[in-house]
């Protein structure tokens, strides 16, 4: 089908953003129709386009960079989806992210807040002296061993058997009970045990919550890595694709769908469940507020699951006010956005049977965390992004 447009430029930085006005014709005017502008779409668009295809991006939200998505407030770079912090042992992941930006060196180092003290994550030496009081490895070891061995779970059925198993009745009960509860809205004894594959416990003083090789946030914020990929690019903002798939999917010989597979197929089968969240801002005329970037409230009775403090994003940067975020997980419904994925056995049937369908049609691909229905760091979209444009080009 035909249809015709003018194109609106609403802002240029680099690339050109457009909001979509219809009314002229453009059937296969383009190679690929990429449907979204978070970090895998962003890559495929950038591969794309250095090998001389012609590639179109619609996104439905007002700015690009997806949930990484960064904007600067009284001089501090908000993360407006909730923390984002880059990690990745595999040098050549690091290398090709850090060809946008300039990376610092931020270590995360998060906190738990628990009836009225702090407590250091991951589980390690310090938490297990500010809980049991031990002084030694040995010590915590043997604590936790037998509050394993006094649980004796063999074969866990639920989250918090899972938990317990891994170490002991009173970490779970103080630092995992209450936030994994209000994170997925049901009681741990609920929860399949596979939500919980690790937990980080360490037998030394170290606060690093991550183990590999590179991490840090970018100077200056996300957003500016998604656009640069983007140069060069033509890109709609405030375009809903499926509000308007008739006559975007006749723009494109082939399709990268980004968003949520059942949402694209009008939850034909059934909709896949998530959670959602939700996130209160607040400007505080104060140089501090929680002297942390993180601080997790591991209470039932505390609402929020935590609070983002943004200026210590950016260590050795002082500023006069602060903004602090705080964070709640909500039931998702359709239109909420959705974050995590609940992928237990009804879902993951589920979305096979989407995944069916799309292969009935051919020439639509869905990738990323929400085409994929699975929750990914950074590093691992890069990564899984790269190798698709790989799989595309070897054709």
């Amino acid at each position: 089908m035909e249809f015709a447009c003018e194109l609106v430029n609403i802002l240029t930085m680099g690339f050109k953003y457009y909001d979509l006005v219809y009314n002229c014709a453009m059937t296969n005017k383009y190679d690929y129709l990429i449907v979204g502008a978070g970090l895998f779409a962003g890559i495929a668009a950038h591969e794309l386009t250095k090998k001389g295809y012609r590639v179109l991006v619609v996104e439905k939200r007002n700015h690009v960079a997806g949930n990484i998505y960064t904007e600067e407030v009284e001089g501090i770079q908000v993360h407006r989806y909730g923390p984002h912090i880059f990690h990745t042992s595999k040098k050549e992941i690091w290398d090709y992210i850090n060809q946008f930006a300039s990376f610092n060196d931020f270590i995360n180092a998060p906190l738990a807040y628990y009836k009225g003290k702090y407590y250091n994550m991951p589980f390690n030496m310090n938490t297990f002296e500010q809980i049991f009081g031990v002084k030694s490895p040995e010590e915590a070891k043997a604590r936790i061993e037998k509050e394993i061995m006094d649980a004796n779970i063999q074969e866990p059925k639920n989250l918090e058997e899972k938990a317990i198993s891994m170490v002991g009745t009173t970490i779970y009960e103080m630092l995992i009970k209450g936030y994994t509860q209000k994170q997925w809205g049901k009681p741990c004894t609920e929860l399949p045990p596979f939500i919980i594959s690790r937990i980080p416990v360490r037998f030394t003083y170290d606060n690093n919550y991550f183990n590999d090789t590179y991490q840090g946030i970018p100077k200056g914020g996300y957003t500016q890595i998604v656009e640069k990929m983007l140069e060069g690019v033509e890109v709609r903002l405030n375009t809903d694709f499926l509000l308007h798939r008739e006559e975007l999917e006749n723009c494109a010989e082939k399709i990268i769908y980004t968003g949520e597979i059942d949402r694209f197929f009008n939850y034909q089968l059934g909709a896949l469940e998530w959670r959602s969240l939700r996130f209160e801002d607040e400007i505080i005329d104060m140089p501090d507020y929680q002297g942390n970037a993180v601080v997790n409230y591991t209470e039932y009775e505390i609402p929020y699951t935590r609070i983002a403090e943004h200026q210590h994003f950016e260590p050795g940067i002082k500023h006069k006010k602060t903004i602090i975020t705080k964070e709640y997980s909500q039931k998702w419904k359709q239109g909420d956005d959705p974050y995590y994925p609940l992928n237990d056995e009804r879902n993951t049937a589920l979305y096979a049977d989407y995944i069916k369908l799309a292969e009935q049609r051919g020439n639509i691909y869905f990738c990323g965390r929400l085409g994929g229905y699975a929750y990914y760091n950074m590093d691992t979209i890069v990564e899984k992004a790269l190798q698709f444009v790989e799989s595309l080009l070897n054709k």
